[in-house]
């Protein structure tokens, strides 16, 4: 193999790694917010969908628990689809990008 070809295949090696620690940083930085359509409830999830902040006004106070409990669950789950539609994005990206390399 000759050096120009190695330099050839390093280079491409680096490129690849720089598209894969972007692709990294940009799921960790994945934070989505959902909104329940009354503002009752606003929830957060990270980019694994796990719920990272919950926050409900006073208007709660009249509402069957049932009724809220839905309401938190469906609000988070709103949120958890964002962040995946967000994931999935970046990962398009990075297969997209990666096939130039």
């Amino acid at each position: 193999m000759s050096e120009h070809e190695m330099d050839t295949i390093v280079g491409r090696a680096t490129e690849q790694v720089a598209l894969l620690e972007e692709a990294l940083e940009g799921l960790r930085s994945i934070k989505a917010r959902a909104s329940s359509e009354s503002d009752h409830v606003t929830a957060e999830v990270d980019g694994n969908g796990t719920l990272t902040g919950l926050w409900m006004n006073d208007s709660i106070a009249g509402l069957d628990p049932v009724a809220l409990a839905t309401l938190i669950t469906g609000t988070t789950q709103e949120a958890a689809r964002v962040a995946a539609e967000q994931r999935s994005q970046v990962m398009t990206t990075l297969h997209d990008e990666f096939g130039k390399v």
